[in-house]
């Protein structure tokens, strides 16, 4: 039954912004929080970029992970809840508990207020950082039962990811009465920015634009903002989601230096900047000496970072774009908004 209402907390987020373009596309009506009411206008414009102008099938709440404050407002009369307001990064880690605390406690709040709302299911945008860090380099696909063991080396970011969906899998096992739980795994994601607030992954796609010197020996998994949502929703409604998790990646992982290589020849004149050489690890290792951005990478260098989909595809019949049509509408998108050097 289509105009049902949908909640996606954290609108402003780059996941959570194509999630309301096709909730409204698809006759949904959905409410979206932000921490402050004033992100409303910029929500909004995103959502014209992306061809949708919601008038009232769109509603703000102003509610804060870190208080229990707008919370029961924002689930009010709910179906359904996708969640992808978490802490993200930023540069500044501090300390774990800045991240871990205000994930874990967010992801129980917004769990808490929707089974006392009588919320139907709740999709979770977790992170293929709660499955394929601090392993062991294997030579196998990661799939949907590895969880990131975290007596390895795992940043911050991927310990609250990892943490916080741990604690909604628990609270629905022990607390949850009747709430139904998804979860999305997201590899790194790619796709069409809407505006200037977009994801950390989108920020290699700019800085390989903008002429990045060369490329460190680095594997990821890469999938289309567009694909991720629609995963979402097909979780939301799908009975095979219930209690099931997500991995969502197109195809195989790739290295830095191949994602470089499709700009290069893809995005043609505009490309002239993207580095054609591949960083030797020790160079990497010596710059993280003194520089802590350089230092983030050394775990995972020359680490193979694959996995697969075949779940999404088997039980929710999901279909990705291609990795290089992700790339590709990074790429043109950042152009379009003036958001690469001149």
């Amino acid at each position: 039954m289509k105009d049902e209402l949908v909640l996606v907390t954290g609108g402003s987020g780059f996941i959570a912004t194509h999630c309301i373009l096709q909730l409204l596309n698809a006759g949904y009506r959905v409410r979206t929080t932000v921490r402050s009411l004033t992100r409303e206008p910029e929500v909004r414009a995103m959502l014209k970029e992306g061809g949708v102008r919601p008038g009232h099938d769109l509603s703000f709440v102003a509610a804060d992970l870190s208080a229990d404050a707008g919370w029961p407002d924002a689930v009010a009369g709910c179906s359904y809840v996708l969640h992808g307001a978490s802490p993200t990064p930023s540069g500044d880690q501090t300390r774990e508990e800045e991240w871990v605390r205000p994930a874990v406690d967010g992801v129980l709040r917004v769990l808490r207020a929707s089974r006392d709302a009588g919320v139907k299911r709740v999709v979770l945008t977790s992170a293929f950082g709660a499955v394929g860090m601090g392993h062991k380099p294997q030579t196998r696909p990661f799939n949907e039962t590895d969880w990131t063991d975290l007596s390895g080396e795992v940043a911050y970011y991927q310990r609250s990811k990892t943490l916080s969906e741990r604690a909604a899998w628990e609270f629905i096992a022990k607390e949850g009465q009747g709430l139904e739980l998804s979860a999305v795994n997201p590899v790194a994601v790619f796709g069409p920015v809407l505006g200037a607030d977009y994801s950390h992954s989108v920020r290699l796609i700019q800085r390989l634009m903008d002429g990045l010197p060369g490329c460190p020996k680095i594997n990821s998994g890469f999938v289309d903002v567009r694909d991720v949502a629609d995963l979402h929703l097909r979780a939301m409604t799908n009975p095979a989601a219930k209690g099931e998790r997500f991995l969502a990646i197109s195809g195989e992982s790739m290295w830095m230096i191949d994602v470089a290589k499709v700009l290069k020849r893809r995005m043609g004149a505009v490309a002239k900047r993207v580095p054609t050489k591949e960083f030797p690890n020790w160079l990497i290792r010596m710059a993280a000496l003194r520089d802590p951005a350089m230092k983030t990478l050394v775990p995972i260098l020359g680490i193979m970072m694959n996995a697969t989909s075949e779940k999404a595809t088997r039980l929710l019949g999901w279909k990705p774009r291609s990795n290089e049509e992700a790339i590709v509408a990074t790429a043109e998108s950042l152009l379009r908004l003036g958001l690469l050097k001149a």
